[in-house]
């Protein structure tokens, strides 16, 4: 039955569709090839998702080998999870991408920038998929490799800076992970996560083990863009084509979160990470530095772009928090706030690509007035502001509520009032756009705007309008979140 090898076609259906969309030739018909690829990830994804839920872990071999000698998919609760997310944002931001990418990349390269976005969505897939700790490195090449391509398609020149500058930091995170890879398989003679999480912890605190442990988490940290490895992200983020700034910012940094969680809980373990290193001691530290510095950087920005980058610094010192405080409330907010933080800020970036598309400007100076001429646009960016404030029926208030119940569980008071004080200063950048869109005049030769295309709007209105629906119908993702971070407390493999 088909059913039974969902996991494989969750990662080979966009490899093999990539090729195709170079063969077609078009970019037209290569958008309606890849949204067809995307909602049917969609649909792959959630039956896998149903199937963890209903009849727990799947293990699926490749070529019939058994694991560990062959290479196995492995999906739990975690990926599971993290896998609705990626297909999900790949599949509502199709319907915005037809003349969002008409608009910024040449006709002759169209069809070329799908196959790239699938390539890039396979690794995000197989890096969350795959039970093989070499395979993750694998996908995250393929994915990598194909984030810089799309970044650099960006119309100014600064996009090739920025791609160029994520290609030498992400180089280096990969490299680092690869070797810690290498220092577990010298030590244990295999590269299966669910037989490393049997074997590491039984090796103890030898040189090897903690050398391994050293290298994946600085790795993995800076595809995380963890402060202070977070260098790479702004410009990224502001200088990327809009569809491309929307899906990183929604699904590449999440993919690094799930990297952490699954090589610090599962490999290595909680007692080795949380009671024998300090590791909670280091991700609380950076979080909460990440969190104010992010923030306050965000509220100086003049670009509307720019400022959603650093505020997606800002957004990920919260996962690091949850992490950090290994509790299953902990890691529960994390991954709520994983789920919660992709539909906000890739609705977020998607409006300001609307705008782009509209003003060809994402100033701040641009919007001014532009609450009156944009309104529904400008209505879906105070909405996920106001998600990314943590403001009660949005759903960030849920995952936000979880990361300050844990650090009370804890006996972390100071880390509750951290959470807070973040609040309080994506109100002030929050509140910077809304004044300058609502209480600014637009300027006397202001030509006249509309909205965006209904398309554009309908992909944008997706994923904030999900952000307001989960935060007042939290019971599907706290109760996926909740049974995932029991699974990874538990050192399950």
């Amino acid at each position: 039955m088909i059913a039974t090898h969902l996991p494989v076609l969750q990662v080979a259906v966009p490899l093999i569709a990539a090729p195709v969309c170079v063969l077609l030739r078009r970019g037209d018909y290569a958008w309606v090839f890849t949204t067809v690829v995307c909602w049917g990830l969609l649909a792959i994804a959630a039956l896998l998702l149903d199937q963890v839920m209903s009849g727990g872990t799947i293990s699926y071999r490749l070529g019939g080998w058994a694991p560990p000698i062959g290479i196995e998919y492995r999906l739990d609760g975690v990926n599971a999870f993290v896998l609705l997310i990626i297909a999900g944002t790949a599949a509502l931001m199709m319907p915005y991408a037809r003349q969002s990418v008409e608009q910024e990349v040449r006709p002759e390269r169209r069809h070329l920038f799908y196959a790239i976005f699938l390539l890039a969505l396979t690794g995000l897939l197989g890096i969350t998929a795959t039970g093989d700790a070499f395979n993750i490195y694998v996908f995250l090449e393929i994915s990598s490799l194909a984030s810089y391509v799309l970044i650099a398609q960006g119309r100014r020149r600064r996009a090739l800076t920025a791609s160029y500058q994520y290609l030498i930091v992400g180089t280096i995170g990969a490299s680092l992970i690869l070797i810690g890879i290498g220092f577990l398989y010298a030590k244990t003679g295999t590269l299966n996560i669910a037989d490393l999480a049997v074997r590491v912890p039984a090796l103890g605190e030898t040189p090897a083990v903690l050398a391994a442990f050293a290298f994946i988490t600085v790795g993995v940290l800076i595809k995380l863009a963890l402060f202070p490895f977070h260098v790479w992200l702004p410009n990224a983020y502001a200088y990327a084509p809009s569809m491309v700034s929307a899906f990183l910012a929604a699904t590449a940094t999440k993919v690094g979160a799930y990297m952490l969680l699954r090589f610090v809980f599962t490999v290595f373990g909680v007692h080795f990470a949380f009671e024998t290193l300090p590791l909670t001691e280091i991700l609380l530290a950076l979080s909460l530095i990440a969190v104010l510095a992010g923030s306050l950087v965000a509220v100086f920005q003049s670009d509307l772009k720019r400022l959603l980058a650093f505020s997606s610094v800002g957004q990920i010192g919260y996962l690091g928090v949850g992490i950090g405080l290994a509790s299953v409330t902990g890691v529960t907010g994390a991954l709520v706030h994983v789920f919660n933080h992709a539909l906000m800020k890739g609705g977020l970036f998607l409006a300001a690509g609307t705008i782009a598309y509209r003003l060809g400007a994402t100033d701040l100076s641009a919007l001014h007035g532009l609450g009156r001429r944009m309104p529904f646009t400008m209505a879906a960016v105070v909405i996920g502001g106001l998600g990314l404030v943590g403001v009660p029926i949005t759903s960030g208030f849920v995952s936000k509520w979880y990361l300050v119940q844990a650090a009370f569980e804890e006996g972390l008071w100071p880390v509750a009032l951290f959470v807070l004080a973040g609040s309080l200063i994506a109100l002030a950048y929050v509140g910077r756009v809304v004044e300058a869109a609502y209480f600014r005049p637009a300027p006397p030769d202001a030509e006249p705007v509309g909205e965006a295309p209904w398309a554009m709007q309908l992909s944008t209105w997706a994923l904030i309008g999900g952000s307001v629906y989960f935060g007042l119908h939290t019971d599907l993702t706290v109760v996926i979140a909740e049974r995932a971070a029991t699974v990874l407390l538990a050192g399950a493999p």
